[in-house]
């Protein structure tokens, strides 16, 4: 794949480095989440306070010149603090629809477990067919509209789980972590020597370069050997023991678009095997209902996944 200076491989090399220029030691994490925007996918980044979740989104939105919103889930916050409210003019006697901050193309729903399934269920239409529906009125999105929700982990004070419809809805969860000592000793520096935000703040990429990025994630070739491989994966986990619901045909798309994303990034023409590998946890395991007793044992969706990728045949 040819690596000119607007080629989509290059959009991606430009962002991936601008990143990690502001948020070090997460190249992996990197990876993943310009995987998930490139393929048109939203992400949930589960992790303790303090990891740069948030500072990931902020960096991620400077970095595209898209408009960007950010919201903070409090148990107090409302559907139509997220949507808008019509409200009535008495000036020409009708309802005028005031938009809210969900109109934008990059959305940080920021500790999104911190609200209500109520509130947080305000996102499904949207990031399930880009738009929403008030009133009776269908409000479009962008074309662009790309969610990227943090929570804290679910056992935190003044968190609700988030509802199996949800988290479908979202392509990828995954976790930063912390980094490594040394890494953070070049945290220490960097913050010493210049803010992160004169740093972020600097556009690398155009509205049309994301554009052709996201085109030219969909040329990527993959065989038919290799979809049935993605089906396999996500029926076994509708068969396997202690999973009350398993993940839906919605995983097995987002398995494929964010494979073919990956491909793109290590200038492949085709996906391989190793591209589903890398991120079927990603983009399943959050997927899994588990039952309690399964869960009292000590199994996690993570590792359901882990058990099927050994199961399952690998097309040669």
């Amino acid at each position: 794949m040819s690596a000119n200076h607007s080629s989509p491989l290059t959009t991606y090399q430009r962002l991936a480095t601008h990143l990690s220029t502001v948020i070090k030691g997460q190249r992996q994490a990197i990876r993943k989440l310009l995987a998930a925007f490139a393929s048109g996918g939203h992400v949930l980044l589960e992790d303790l306070p303090g990891t740069g979740k948030t500072t990931l989104a902020k960096t991620l939105a400077q970095s595209l010149q898209l408009d960007f919103q950010r919201i903070q889930f409090t148990p107090d916050l409302l559907p139509s603090d997220i949507l808008g409210v019509s409200i009535f003019d008495q000036r020409d006697h009708s309802f005028h629809f005031h938009k809210g901050p969900i109109f934008t193309e990059i959305l940080l729903a920021d500790e999104i477990n911190r609200a209500s399934p109520r509130t947080q269920s305000a996102l499904l239409e949207a990031m399930g067919e880009k738009q929403i529906s008030l009133d009776g009125v269908r409000y479009p999105l962008g074309n662009l509209f790309f969610v990227m929700a943090t929570q804290n982990p679910v056992e935190f004070h003044g968190t609700y789980p988030l509802p199996e419809a949800q988290m479908d809805r979202f392509t990828m969860r995954f976790h930063l972590g912390y980094v490594s000592p040394t890494e953070e000793v070049a945290i220490l520096s960097s913050h010493q020597a210049v803010t992160t935000d004169n740093v972020s703040t600097l556009p690398c990429a155009t509205r049309e370069e994301i554009e052709q990025l996201r085109t030219a994630v969909q040329t990527i070739r993959i065989s038919e050997e290799l979809k049935h491989y993605i089906v396999n994966l996500v029926s076994a986990t509708r068969k396997y023991t202690g999973i009350q619901m398993g993940a839906s045909p919605r995983a097995s798309l987002a398995l494929m678009k964010v494979a073919q994303a990956l491909a793109l990034f290590d200038e492949m023409e085709f996906v391989t095997p190793d591209h589903i590998q890398e991120i079927a946890i990603p983009v399943i395991a959050h997927r899994l209902k588990i039952d309690s007793q399964a869960r009292f044992s000590g199994v996690t969706g993570e590792s359901v996944v882990e058990n099927i990728l050994r199961q399952v045949a690998v097309p040669v």
